[in-house]
């Protein structure tokens, strides 16, 4: 069937279908060159599967991307418009990973361990792969895509290539090979060699079928929220966080999912702050088994005022694009030169490096973190570096003024909701960073300067994206930068 599909036509339909995916870098952006670097069959006849890794130019420079090519001369009902690249008399051409019978040859490569040409299926000694059948497609990635098979696995098949070890495996299995229950343990994973250099295809893990993540369930919380606000709710915006939680932290150590009433009303407390404390143990835990696996050292002074120098110098770039940010830039700048000054020991050590409540999952083991790729956009040497803990707590904090805050935008009782939105953040932090020194991570109160400046590195950051991606939602980390 290959033959029925020229090089030449494959490239004009790659570089017309890669702009509009989610996963492609740059709103709006065009591909001005491509080509195909490597294409391997999986699967030949009809159905066909083809494994691309393409090369392509567009506005922000070169990426390479990976596609799995799926071919039929009739293209299944189930696949969506925007996964198909074309349509020829006789062979219609799309993304094969809304194809489950096309999906299925990955994880058949897993479990025998198959070499294909560069391609390189890997299982996991240990782990007990089943005969799964049929996969979905998981629809809240942006940046890769994610396929679960039995509602027993979950393959992550990353989009953008990058050479080198990829900390989302590299740190998964660490973690999982000190039996760690804060992640989920990978069974297997797809790679290749480009330019004499190892590059992750995909990932094969177990997944947590009863688990929610950590965003739906404070937005949920905090729907319920604000919709009571104007019949009784107010009494709950006063009650404060407790030093002391010895229910909370036995909840937390038994690992158990406690019912939602419960959760909801236990102490008087706003909904989710119970979890929250959970959360700050359980990444309190996270951080300590990245320390045992990968090391931990103390920065020294230079490498503190190396840090203030570049947040600083992030800052006049930020507000270079957007001049709004500028009456606020002394305050900031004034915190990031306060990091240079620091007298006490600061860890570095092996972070999660985009923490966030979408990043978790709470299951039946408690508190699992997902996704240790990192920020996909920096470089991975970056993203393998050894950093303060303090940032993905600061991830952390800013995720829960995000959760409270996006639903207000443009909300009619936006004013009114106000104050529950503020007194539920507030409490979601304190007991985040009170769970994180109940479980053995350094008190956040005794990092307070490294901690506020690397809330507001974070606040920036989303800023600049804001403005370039969701224009509406600017007010979130502005109002927070005026306010701290």
């Amino acid at each position: 069937m290959s033959e029925t599909l020229a090089g030449y036509a494959l490239r004009d339909m790659l570089a017309a279908w890669l702009p509009s995916q989610r996963w492609f870098p740059g709103r709006g952006a065009t591909v001005s060159e491509l080509d195909i670097v490597s294409d391997v069959t999986l699967l030949d006849g009809d159905p066909q599967l083809r494994h691309l890794v393409v090369e392509a130019e567009h506005g922000a420079g070169l990426a390479r991307f990976q596609v799995l090519l799926g071919c039929r001369g009739q293209l299944p009902p189930a696949i969506a418009p925007g996964a198909v690249l074309g349509l020829t008399p006789g062979l219609a051409v799309y993304d094969g990973l809304h194809d489950p019978e096309l999906a299925a040859v990955l994880l058949q490569g897993i479990a025998a361990g198959r070499q294909a040409g560069p391609l390189r299926f890997v299982r996991e000694p240990a782990a007990r792969l089943g005969d799964w059948h049929g996969s979905r497609l998981m629809t809240a990635e942006q940046s890769n895509t994610s396929m679960v098979f039995g509602e027993a696995a979950i393959m992550k098949v990353l989009r953008r290539l990058f050479p080198g070890a990829n900390p989302d495996l590299e740190v998964a299995d660490a973690l999982a090979r000190l039996g760690s229950a804060r992640v989920a343990a990978p069974y297997g994973w797809i790679e290749t060699v480009i330019d004499g250099e190892p590059v992750l295809l995909a990932v094969l893990s177990e997944y947590l079928a009863q688990a929610s993540d950590g965003w739906t369930m404070a937005t949920r919380s905090l729907g319920r929220l604000y919709a009571r606000q104007g019949a009784y709710g107010q009494e709950y915006l006063t009650a404060p966080v407790a030093a002391d939680q010895a229910a909370s932290d036995q909840a937390a150590s038994d690992q158990r999912v406690p019912d939602q009433a419960v959760r909801d009303q236990v102490g008087g407390k706003l909904p989710f702050v119970g979890e929250a404390r959970e959360l700050g143990v359980a990444t309190a835990q996270m951080h300590a088994e990245l320390a045992t696996a990968f090391g931990t050292r103390q920065m020294t002074g230079a490498e503190l005022a190396s840090l203030s120098g570049a947040l600083t110098y992030k800052l006049a770039e930020a507000v270079a694009l957007v001049p709004e940010l500028g009456v606020y830039a002394p305050r900031i700048a004034a915190a990031y030169e306060e990091v240079a000054a620091i007298r006490e020991p600061v860890a570095v050590q092996r972070i999660h490096g985009d923490y966030h409540l979408g990043q978790v999952l709470y299951s039946q083991h408690g508190w699992v973190a997902l996704d240790f790729e990192g920020e996909p956009a920096a470089p991975l040497s970056q993203r393998r570096a050894l950093a303060p803990a303090m940032r993905d707590v600061a991830g952390m904090l800013r995720s829960f003024d995000y959760a409270a805050r996006h639903q207000l935008v443009g909300h009619s009782q936006r004013s009114e909701l106000a104050a529950a939105a503020g007194a539920w953040v507030q409490q979601c932090e304190e007991a985040f960073r009170a769970g994180y020194a109940a479980g053995g991570g350094a008190d956040p109160s005794h990092q307070a300067t490294l901690l506020r400046a690397l809330t507001l590195e974070k606040a920036v950051y989303e800023v600049i994206y804001e403005y370039r991606h969701r224009p509406d939602w600017g007010s979130i980390p502005l109002d927070y930068v005026a306010a701290a």
